[in-house]
């Protein structure tokens, strides 16, 4: 397979984390855009960066893209290209859309036109009228900017920031993407203490203990591409045994989490555990102003209470 060209959506202002993070697994071609990173690599990408990423919040892979200031020009564009490369004849392929600054505006036309040109494609490879779409699900996404289309298929499935280890959650929570933003931006070591004073149900904690023990944030749950054709079951098994095999369980970190509410304490000790670092991060009840620390120097990272938590 050649390589592909993937793109790591990101929260805005966070695409930088998220290509640094690229980079540290070895994609070293990255070319920034508002939103998103956008890089070429082979199918154990698909793999190794759903499995990896912690700040990206999908994983796409674009199937072209092109211009289009018609409906004509966006079904011709779209017929054109290469679906059966990657839509089986039994794929479940619905069409999310957007479009910003285009002449075309209507996302549910151009959601309708996109499906109906993947089908006529379909149909030159596939001898069959009618798809039954019961098989894998590509979920697909017709962006339109200043008349500029990108379509791609989502091989993540759930956002990346569902690690599998948050069943529970305390009121106005932190996504667990932006908490390891937060913890990557504040250059924090795992020699040096680490405190959340307004822990919640323990995320920014947790993934820090997650980065310092270098647990991959995808290690305990599954992805859509899994279920792909194009990608053999051996890239996931062997991206899985390396994210195994680089797990550095240390005891002695300083990292700990206070919250004036029992319950959340309770959610972040349950949550630590999940996350298979319990041991990692001690968790306790106390007010702010009442905080005491042994430490004399450290990190304090934080999402301070508002809205429904600053009513506590």
């Amino acid at each position: 397979m050649q390589d592909i060209r993937y793109i790591a959506t990101a929260a805005f202002g966070l695409e930088a984390i998220v290509a640094y993070e690229l980079k540290q697994l070895g994609y070293t071609e990255v070319k920034v855009e508002n939103g998103r990173v956008a890089f070429l690599a082979g199918a154990d990408a698909a793999a190794r960066c759903n499995l990896w990423l912690r700040s990206a919040d999908r994983l796409l892979i674009e199937v072209g893209r092109f211009s289009a200031r018609s409906f004509d020009e966006l079904f011709e564009g779209t017929r054109a290209l290469p679906w059966q490369d990657w839509l089986p004849k039994n794929a479940r392929f619905p069409v999310n859309g957007k479009t910003i600054k285009s002449q075309l505006y209507s996302v549910s036309d151009c959601q309708a036109i996109v499906k109906k040109a993947t089908v006529e494609k379909l149909k030159q490879s596939y001898p069959q009228k009618w798809f039954a779409e019961d098989g894998p699900l590509y979920q697909l996404e017709v962006s339109i900017l200043e008349d500029n289309v990108s379509i791609t298929m989502d091989c993540s499935g759930a956002g990346l920031h569902k690690r599998g280890y948050r069943k529970e959650q305390g009121e106005a929570p932190l996504k667990e993407t932006l908490a390891a933003a937060m913890v990557s931006l504040s250059r924090w070591k795992k020699d040096r203490p680490l405190i959340d004073p307004f822990c919640g149900s323990g995320t920014i904690a947790i993934e820090a203990a997650m980065i310092a023990c270098n647990i991959a944030p995808g290690l305990r749950r599954s992805f859509d591409a899994e279920h792909w054709p194009q990608f053999s079951p051996r890239i996931w098994s062997e991206a899985r045994q390396e994210a195994l095999d680089s797990v550095k369980i240390y005891n002695d970190l300083g990292i700990e989490g206070f919250d004036i509410d029992r319950s959340c304490i309770k959610l972040a000790r349950s949550n630590a555990l999940r996350a298979g670092i319990a041991k990692q991060i001690s968790f306790r009840t106390g007010a702010v102003r009442e905080l005491k620390s042994p430490f004399h120097y450290g990190y304090l990272i934080c999402n301070p209470p508002y809205g429904e938590r600053l009513l506590d």
